[in-house]
């Protein structure tokens, strides 16, 4: 079955009422988003969220309980062998035999696609210094992430799929994975569909951004846009002696957090507008009131409850 909307192109991920159960046990439910070509989507959630399970149904590596999950238009759990010719996948986990060296999974793989980059693998493994005979067991968990991303690209995928890609790893190698993806935007124009617990790495990276709360999608939103309308707001209020925790003057911004000071009030609002601040700052008793704009971790914590671990289970 082809994409939902066949006078457009379709789009490389789509997820349609996406449902994963595992017996009486829900990991997310009914979720839809789509991902336009040359987009950086990044999804979002804390450990348990259903990240993982979303990814896998994307693969077509598990069945969904309802709903699709569609690459390129075509539901991927039928179609899977087909997507993959134009998908890269960097796992959570490096998976490779052991005992073979990255040129001889370089060359194992050049048998399975036909457009397979030899030289251009060996110039990325030599940018990332990892050894090209040393067995694939014996590399670091950096190497090895680096290995998974290089044959990922051999082929020229245009959908890159990166599981926490930068799990595990220092900061040397983070870096050169954030190079390379980068790189890649530039030269190719990739789609990339990303999950990460490293917020501040791929912030600078991502076009629209995900965010998975007990397993509901409850943001689908270009970052700028989500940027623009999350705000953290302080100030005082010399008229208030008891403060509650959400004061009939935070109205407008649809506050999603409060708490009281010693100082004064700290909010976090969703719903920020310029014009709606000024008449905030003229209210009767509100004093040195300013608004600062917030990174996408705190926007997360704001939304999700908590800053997604550094190191962890996989969601």
């Amino acid at each position: 079955m082809s994409d939902s909307n066949p006078s457009a192109s379709p789009r490389p991920v789509r997820l349609e009422s996406l449902t994963v159960r595992y017996g009486a046990a829900t990991a997310c439910r009914d979720v839809s988003l789509a991902v336009p070509r040359g987009a950086v989507y990044a999804l979002l959630g804390r450990n348990g969220a259903g990240k993982s399970s979303l990814v896998r149904c994307l693969l077509g590596q598990q069945r969904p309980s309802s709903g699709r999950a569609l690459l390129f238009g075509e539901d991927a759990w039928r179609t899977r062998r087909r997507a993959m010719e134009r998908t890269g996948v960097v796992p959570e986990e490096p998976d490779a035999p052991a005992a073979m060296t990255a040129r001889q999974l370089s060359d194992f793989s050049r048998r399975l696609y036909p457009r397979w980059d030899a030289a251009a693998v060996a110039e990325r493994l030599r940018r990332f210094a990892v050894p090209e005979k040393t067995p694939f067991g014996r590399l670091s968990k950096g190497q090895k992430g680096e290995v998974m991303l290089a044959l990922a690209l051999g082929h020229s995928p245009e959908l890159l799929v990166l599981d926490d890609p930068t799990l595990g790893l220092d900061v040397v190698a983070r870096r050169a994975l954030c190079e390379e993806v980068v790189g890649e935007l530039a030269d190719r124009g990739t789609t990339v569909f990303l999950t990460t617990h490293d917020l501040a790495a791929f912030e600078g990276l991502a076009t629209r951004v995900g965010i998975l709360k007990e397993g509901r999608l409850a943001v689908d939103e270009d970052l700028e846009a989500l940027r623009a309308r999350f705000r953290r707001i302080r100030y005082s209020n010399r008229l208030t002696e008891t403060r509650t925790a959400f004061g009939n003057e935070l109205d407008a911004f649809d506050a999603v957090r409060v708490q009281v000071r010693g100082w004064g009030i700290d909010a976090v609002v969703s719903n920020f507008d310029e014009a709606a601040f000024e008449r905030f700052r003229a209210i009767d008793g509100v004093e040195n009131a300013e608004a600062s704009a917030m990174p996408l971790e705190e926007i997360f914590v704001a939304i999700a409850g908590e800053a997604p671990a550094k190191e962890g289970a996989a969601a």
